[in-house]
């Protein structure tokens, strides 16, 4: 939580200097103020440009999305703040967004390595108006009326290997399933709905889903999952046939166990046909829904 530290450190340090002022001027106050000055200017956050995460989970046929529950970290009282945000945070000036969003991620999350895509900016002027976000915003920036755009970033994760880790302007983190998401901070909700539309297609046209699930799973776990994200019903036989002919499944020799009915087998995702691949892209459109790529 290095850049949050900073902040957090700039707002203590501006809170010292108006004790300072308070107490009455003296040589070494002086001193103590040209200090504090200093070390409210030296922040790498560029207060201009933040990332934001779409974290999507998928647990017991329910697609999730993974939010926080803002606070001003030291702050003397509690922060009067309904509203629940998508993780994220200024970009630090040291390093380019992938790295911004990746640390985002893994500071809330404690993973590495997982699927994580930019799919828009959102820039609004409006977007940091309301009244909330802005009693918000003066607790944690030094600057709360700087206009801030946002790179926006979805990442796909199996929800059972986080344990989630609220960091310091979080004092909550929770998994809400997207059919009960309330209204959230800033132009969140518009973010969100832009994440699950870009999901719906990219499920379709590359082999993401399986970032949703456990390394091993049935047929009727990935049919579960497409059908959830779609929103529809999908034909079994012409699911199935598509999946498998797709080359991306491996078929595994376990099956189910302790079932009343006839175990199925487990199948994994089979990473190597796509890192053998010239084109990003594979056909897995449903019958019925709409692509980019026909």
């Amino acid at each position: 939580m290095q850049d949050n530290k900073k902040s957090v450190s700039v707002n203590l340090t501006l809170h010292n200097l108006v004790l300072l002022l308070i107490r009455g001027l003296n040589f070494f106050n002086f001193a103590q103020i040209l200090i504090l000055v200093c070390m409210a200017l030296n922040t790498s956050l560029n207060p201009h440009v933040s990332v934001d995460c779409v974290i999507f989970g998928f647990n017991r046929d329910a697609l999730r999305l993974l939010l926080i529950k803002r606070t001003v970290p030291n702050a003397v009282t509690e922060l009067d703040d309904s509203y629940y945000a998508l993780p994220g945070d200024l970009v630090n000036d040291s390093e380019d967004l992938n790295q911004a969003a990746s640390r985002v991620l893994h500071e809330l999350t404690g993973l590495q390595g997982i699927y994580l895509q930019q799919f828009q900016a959102f820039g609004d002027p409006t977007r940091i108006s309301k009244p909330k976000d802005r009693s918000w915003l003066k607790g944690v920036r030094q600057d709360p009326d700087a206009r801030v755009i946002t790179v926006a970033y979805m990442a796909l994760i199996d929800s059972k290997k986080v344990q989630l880790q609220p960091g310091s302007f979080s004092k909550e983190a929770i998994w809400v399933p997207i059919s009960e998401i309330p209204e959230l901070a800033f132009d969140h909700n518009e973010i969100y709905e832009s994440a699950l539309a870009a999901l719906r297609e990219r499920i379709q046209i590359q082999p993401i889903a399986f970032e949703l699930l456990p390394e091993k799973f049935t047929m009727a776990d990935l049919q579960s999952l497409y059908e959830t994200i779609l929103e529809r019903d999908l034909d079994k036989r012409n699911f199935r046939r598509k999946m498998l002919n797709s080359g991306i499944l491996l078929p595994l020799t376990e099956k189910q166990l302790g079932v009343s009915n006839k175990p199925a087998r487990f199948y994994s995702y089979n990473r190597s046909i796509m890192e053998g691949s010239e084109s990003q892209y594979i056909n897995l459109r449903m019958e019925g829904t709409f692509t980019l790529f026909q």
